[in-house]
């Protein structure tokens, strides 16, 4: 009896095994997972502390860590590669204590001497930063207190601090590889800390990240403490057109910025996901030139704003994806949307504003005049972003209340400047994104880099050096900047359109997506495939 049932259990064991063995043969071993993401733009540079484009955080934000993470649900500041952080009463002195565990994908170990290093090297002059070096404000100086513990003190307060720090333009980079390749080749060889490594980038062609087996110090805003997805090859789709056509053909995952009717259309296919992402910052604007009549009159300027129809220029371009901006900037901590002095679509009260500052219609050509000269308006577009076709309806509107208008679309952001430079223009294009309002310095303060609009008012200026410098308590800095917009919009100095929403579109079988408080950086640590 005894050998039969090991008989039985022998015949039991080899089927198992020839049963096991069939379906290994069958399925055969699990390819490692990849995912194509598109990138609509080919930055010419993409090293986040020499370069400024919005684009190359899309891949990187998963190849760096920050010493803080902010939170893109609370618009709180949460650890990062710093365990935690304290403020001097004065707000001159942030001292941030270290994680200890974390390693460069490189090996090399990240210390009180990495943060340094990275600081120093955007700091450096011969490095020419675009970006990060400004947002590190008045930075005087980086004291390692010891291997684990760095402090940062600044010659004024700079409420903006921990923002900036929270952003990929300065994450933190290996200082061995900084040494190894130098600042020319150092964006084809990127060392971080992050969930995952990049492996190659192919400048126009593909950047490709692979999965960082080592990763064990992910923020409390990642989902997942690694990753699922083995490897993320980026493209680019420059030519808008061809996005929804890529996803459709299955070329690749996952694409932003497709155009409103391709998103509309995918939205509804059960083989897509529309995923429709506020992006922080200024709202599509035109600037008024205050220096140039007759936009030096602010009465004509509240004319032309009553005169545009934004809600239908809105819907037009955009679809329902979009709302009417009344403010000059919006994020999660700061709304500053107010409605209490918007001027509202009123093409009668334009012409009665026109006819008060003595811009009347009398010589029966349909165009106003003042001391028998024309009411003629420029406005400089820039080329991205649906700017031209708002201004070509922005023209309409203007044209409608006895206005000759010119339009110039501007081909990038050079000739954009040099326009802004010669002064010619009544309105001109341009905005900024950021989760932090104190980006609003540099368009509206009297000696700001982008105060195109030549206005220039001593309280304004205070107003915005006050809110940047209060850097403990975040209620009173918002009421600040709330008194801002509405000095703005008093002054009529912007004609604000709609706030930024990057559609993007994902094959079904992508599940996890979301993105950073930035609003453009997925957090690909959290993407799973489904098969």
């Amino acid at each position: 009896m005894k050998s039969r049932i090991q008989s039985l259990t022998l015949i039991t064991l080899v089927f198992s095994f020839l049963f096991l063995s069939i379906a290994a043969c069958s399925t055969g071993p699990e390819e490692p997972s990849t995912l194509i993401y598109g990138l609509t733009l080919a930055p010419t540079g993409i090293d986040p502390h020499l370069n400024a484009s919005s684009e190359l955080g899309i891949p990187l934000h998963s190849v760096y860590d920050t010493l803080v993470f902010l939170n893109p649900d609370t618009g709180k500041f949460v650890p990062g590669l710093a365990d935690n952080w304290t403020i001097s009463p004065d707000g001159l002195t942030y001292t941030f204590t270290l994680r200890r565990d974390v390693i460069f994908h490189d090996g090399t170990p990240f210390n009180a001497q990495a943060v340094l290093a990275n600081l120093d090297r955007i700091r450096d002059p011969d490095n020419h930063s675009q970006k990060a070096v400004f947002m590190l404000g008045p930075l005087e100086e980086v004291e390692i207190i010891d291997d684990y513990t760095v402090a940062i003190h600044l010659s004024e307060p700079y409420a903006p601090l921990l923002d900036s720090l929270s952003d990929v333009y300065l994450g933190m980079a290996s200082p061995t590889a900084f040494e190894t390749w130098g600042p020319a080749e150092y964006q084809f060889h990127q060392v971080g800390t992050g969930p995952y490594r990049l492996v190659e980038y192919i400048p126009n062609d593909r950047l490709t990240l692979d999965r960082n087996p080592d990763y064990a110090w992910a923020p409390s805003i990642y989902l997942q403490p690694q990753a699922d997805i083995e490897n993320i090859i980026f493209r680019f789709y420059e030519d808008s057109s061809t996005r929804a056509l890529a996803l459709e053909s299955g070329e690749i995952d996952i694409i932003g910025e497709v155009p409103p009717h391709d998103a509309t259309r995918l939205s509804v296919d059960a083989d897509f996901t529309l995923y429709p992402v506020s992006i922080p910052g200024q709202p599509m604007q035109f600037f008024f030139n205050t220096q140039l009549p007759p936009t030096d009159d602010a009465i004509v300027r509240r004319a032309l704003i009553h005169a545009v129809d934004r809600s239908y220029a809105v819907n037009t371009v955009f679809g329902v994806y979009s709302v009417v901006a009344h403010s000059p900037f919006s994020a999660s901590a700061f709304n500053l949307e107010s409605q209490d002095l918007i001027l509202d679509y009123d093409p009668t009260r334009a012409e009665a504003l026109l006819e008060a500052t003595g811009w009347t219609a009398e010589d029966g050509d349909g165009i106003r005049s003042k001391n028998n000269i024309p009411l003629e308006l420029r406005i400089v577009s820039p080329p991205w972003g649906s700017n031209s076709e708002i201004a070509q309806l922005i023209r309409a509107d203007w044209e409608t209340i006895g206005a000759r208008v010119i339009l110039e679309v501007a081909p990038g952001f050079g000739p954009l400047k040099q326009a802004q430079t010669q002064g010619e223009y009544h309105a001109i294009g341009i905005n900024f994104f950021g989760t932090d309002p104190d980006l609003l310095r540099s368009f509206f303060s009297s000696n700001g880099l982008y105060n195109w609009t030549g206005f220039a008012d001593p309280e304004q200026d205070q107003l915005l050096l006050q809110a940047a410098q209060t850097s403990l308590d975040p209620e009173e800095r918002l009421r600040l900047y709330q008194q801002f917009v509405s000095d703005v919009q008093e002054e009529a100095l912007l004609l604000p359109i709609r706030f930024y929403v990057n559609l993007i579109v994902a094959n079904k079988r992508v599940e996890g997506l979301h993105f950073s408080a930035q609003g453009w950086y997925p957090i690909l640590i959290d993407l799973r495939i489904t098969h």
